[in-house]
């Protein structure tokens, strides 16, 4: 694992190697083992390196045999043998154990197919000399980020936004509609970055920039579509042969190497199939809270030592909070998942035992696991079996009428639900997953609102939705939170968390080929009698302790409710309300008022303004690179137990 940055000048201009280094130095926590360069005329590269595989000669960048081709790579490739044997096979002569390499060899054989026959997860620099041009590439999911900024004469890319800010510190101008987007879904969709001059790659995309300009290729897709009927015993076989092979893949590490245990479905299974391929015990680490709704903490011990594995556990208590400081530094941009503290903290506690972490990401996407699909199809079902022929008189102008009066009895709270019935399914959807509209167009200024002309931030959503290859009403939602919710905020969540305290992370649920498998089973399987991950649960059923599967999903939830009436509460009152010409004020007073007196719940987007303030401490009112304030991070009270 890496990180990567570089400039391009498009006219051959000189690049100084200066600046590129300085933008390296910025991703030192991503790569502290080593760092690489590499200069001539219009181009810059450069490298961090977190050494995993082929120790002792697999620095970058690196090149082919004649030097007309070079790459800079965060990430790791699981079919590199493969593709090696293949390309020896074809006369290309290998120098190095790396998997870097193959890119280099396999971009000399088919050009910028090579993307396409990467199965891992990915960010790639690759310069063609010969056709002065460079190709930016991420992998299907987006798990490994990549930002870039160009104005049609130089191009400046970089793993994190701090990279390329280093090499243009000019950069500086807010994107209101990317501020718009995150006041609707608490994280910034891609392309699109928090300054109007960056932009991020897309996952399953490449771009080449040459002195034609910029060209933007889409690699893959996820098809929903394309269905097989089979039974459930056959696809409960062919998922545990699948998911075997995918954490398999990814235990190749010359590092030691555990797992993240949440105690949950997904976390489980990788640990189970990994004490089934190993010969030696697991190492699992486990992050939970003194509050203990939120912790799950008890079920990840019973797994481990059921399994025989290590255990190390972190409690995180409400001064651990103080963290995001530090957190909105390496995030880079307004990020608002407060599961970013436990994800952090987890990290860490692995860290002190292994270099490389199995996580169990991505099982709730691909096998509905989420309690709003749930939620959704009971919607749905509600909207097509008794509303269907009145819905559209009736439910909305009902839930126009319906009293919202927060703090009421259960009673007077239909006013939303009434309006999601009245919405078409993709509308209710979006009304679930999102602020709520009243909220964020209260919570905007007026001057803003004014600036951005009516723009409305579902619109990429519906693009997404529109897109999905399916009729299925669960696989669409499925499709459209793949695209942006586990891109956008599980995948940058888990990077930038883990990231920050060099440690790689590996999701084989994430694996292209297993959420190809996933998307090809109906999704009556995936969500059954209020269930979510039916045929996932029944195909790993054998490993577990009979009744484990069976308990409800409790989620990856922090007390932020509380630690806003409580430990957070004088801290978050110092920044919250400060004027900026962007918030009204005034109605964010509101919000917290009524949360402090228990009305209403309003932590999550009082969590997104704070960690928007928190972003605006950090990189608009300081100087530097953002080793700043550290003040609060001193009193951080985090217990680790063995």
């Amino acid at each position: 694992m890496c990180g990567i940055c570089g400039i391009f000048d498009l006219g051959g201009g000189t690049v100084r190697p200066e600046t590129v280094q300085r933008m390296a130095d910025t991703l030192w926590h991503r790569g502290p083992d080593d760092a690489g360069y590499h200069f001539e005329p219009g181009i810059g590269l450069g490298h961090r390196r977190l050494s995993i595989i082929d120790l002792n000669t697999g620095q970058q960048p690196l090149t082919n045999e004649d030097e007309s081709v070079w790459v800079i790579f965060n990430g790791e490739i699981y079919n590199y043998l493969d593709l090696r044997s293949e390309l020896e096979s074809k006369g290309h002569r290998f120098r190095t154990k790396s998997d870097t390499e193959v890119i280099v060899h396999l971009y000399e054989e088919v050009g910028a197919n090579c993307f396409a026959r990467l199965r891992g997860m990915f960010a790639i620099a690759l310069w063609d000399r010969p056709r002065r041009q460079i190709l930016l590439a991420r992998d299907r999911i987006g798990k490994k980020p990549l930002f870039y900024y160009y104005d049609k004469s130089r191009l400046i890319f970089g793993s994190e936004l701090k990279a390329v800010t280093a090499g243009n510190s000019a950069i500086d101008k807010l994107d209101l509609t990317a501020l718009a987007d995150y006041f609707t879904f608490l994280y910034i969709p891609a392309p699109k970055s928090i300054y109007q001059e960056v932009q991020k790659v897309p996952p399953a995309h490449y771009i080449v920039f040459s002195e034609q300009g910029a060209r933007k290729q889409a690699y893959w897709d996820l098809h929903f579509g394309q269905v097989e009927q089979k039974r459930e015993e056959d696809w409960c076989e062919v998922i545990r042969q699948s998911l075997l092979e995918a954490v398999r893949i990814r235990l190749m590490s010359e590092v030691p190497l555990g797992s993240f245990l949440s105690g949950g479905v997904d976390s489980s299974a990788v640990v189970a199939c990994m004490a089934q391929l190993q010969d030696r015990p697991v190492a699992t680490c486990a992050v939970g809270f003194d509050e203990e709704r939120y912790s799950e903490v008890q079920h990840a011990r019973t797994i481990a030592h059921h399994f025989g594995a290590s255990y190390y556990q972190t409690i995180v208590r409400p001064q651990a909070t103080e963290v995001v400081e530090r957190l909105a530094w390496h995030y880079d941009e307004p990020f608002a998942d407060s599961s970013a503290i436990p994800t952090y903290y987890v990290s860490k506690a692995a860290r002190e035992q292994v270099t490389v972490a199995l996580s169990g990401d991505g099982g709730d996407e691909s096998f509905a696991g989420y309690k709003r699909y749930i939620h959704d199809v009971d919607d749905n079902r509600l909207r097509s079996r008794f509303l269907l022929l009145f819905r559209h008189n009736v439910l909305g102008p009902l839930g126009e009428w319906y009293p919202a009066l927060e703090g009421a009895p259960r009673v007077f709270r239909g006013k939303s639900f009434l309006q999601r019935l009245g919405q078409d399914p993709l509308e209710g959807y979006l009304a679930r997953i999102t602020v709520p509209e009243l909220i964020r167009e209260s919570l905007l200024s007026d001057d803003l609102k004014n600036q951005l002309h009516g723009y409305d931030p579902l619109e990429q959503f519906r693009e997404h939705y529109h897109r999905a290859d399916t009729e299925d009403l669960l696989s669409r939602i499925q499709y459209l939170d793949i695209k942006t919710y586990l891109t956008d905020d599980i995948c940058v969540k888990v990077d930038r968390a883990s990231m920050a305290v060099s440690l790689e992370v590996r999701a084989p649920l994430l694996d292209s080929e297993f959420m190809e498998l996933a998307a090809h089973i109906p999704s009556n399987l995936k969500l059954r009698n209020g269930s979510g991950k039916y045929i996932l649960k029944k195909a790993i059923q054998a490993m577990f302790p009979q009744g484990f599967l069976d308990r409800p999903k409790q989620g990856f939830g922090v007390p932020v409710a509380e630690w806003f009436r409580g430990d957070l509460r004088e801290w978050a009152q110092e920044i919250l309300f400060e004027p900026d010409g962007l918030l009204n004020l005034t109605h964010l007073r509101r919000l917290w008022d009524r949360h402090q007196q228990q009305l209403q719940d309003h932590s999550a987007i009082l969590w997104g303004v704070f960690m928007f303030r928190q972003w605006q401490k950090t990189f608009q009112h300081r100087s530097g690179t953002g080793s700043g304030q550290r003040s609060r991070l001193q009193n951080c009270n985090v217990t680790s137990l063995r």
